[in-house]
């Protein structure tokens, strides 16, 4: 069995991970647990993630675990500047290679950083919102328009009016990401989830494929 721990920003990611994500690859030898940022030091978990911050709670975590991940929104990424989600995962892994004191093995750590954020997986099937919540047919159309303004769920940008969360708020004001994120997932499933989002699917891949 592959250990493997996922450095998560918040109750949303870390629910996702231990009910959609983490039964899927165990089917596959890979045992995922999430842990919010920042309790691999022992401090608060969870927000203000930043370049320095992940790196030091993967090469941390890299001690007791096989492999290490990220599970981060690119979108309220302190300090990101003008780098993309992949620049970002390359600041990242500099950053540990920094720490190769603390017993890190850089080649079994890869961060990942979710465009624009987690939940713009959510928009590769937005009938299932309609299955979970009751909404009126206005709300379901308004979410689909949005879904087919963009190439891939992946492209809802991240403005800060404009990011799926705050789309998916602005429709549904009873919507509670950490209660509905991981269900509205799960009900969709992660292969349309992978088919419709490539990012995320290339990193799924990535992580079935440590228990061959």
């Amino acid at each position: 069995m592959i250990r493997i721990a996922v450095s998560v920003e918040g109750q949303t990611e870390e629910e996702f991970v231990k009910s959609v994500l983490a039964p899927h690859l165990l089917e596959r030898q890979v045992e995922a647990t999430p842990i919010l940022v920042g309790r691999a030091r022992g401090r608060s978990g969870g927000g203000n993630v930043s370049v320095q911050r992940l790196a030091s709670d993967m090469a941390m975590l890299s001690r007791n675990f096989d492999f290490v991940t990220s599970l981060v929104d690119y979108y309220g990424f302190v300090g990101k500047g003008d780098s993309s989600p992949a620049e970002l995962e390359e600041r990242i892994h500099l950053a540990i290679s920094d720490r190769t004191r603390l017993g890190c093995d850089r080649a079994n750590v890869f961060p990942y950083v979710q465009q624009h954020e987690f939940e713009g997986l959510l928009f590769s099937n937005v009938e299932v919102f309609g299955t979970l919540i009751e909404l009126p047919d206005e709300s379901l159309l308004e979410l689909l328009a949005i879904r087919e303004a963009f190439p891939t769920p992946e492209d809802v940008n991240d403005n800060t009016a404009t990011a799926p969360s705050k789309r998916i708020a602005a429709i549904i004001p009873r919507y509670d990401k950490v209660v509905y994120g991981s269900v509205v997932a799960m009900d969709t499933g992660l292969d349309i989830i992978r088919n419709e989002c490539p990012r995320f699917g290339s990193w799924l891949q990535r992580l079935e494929s440590l228990g061959q």
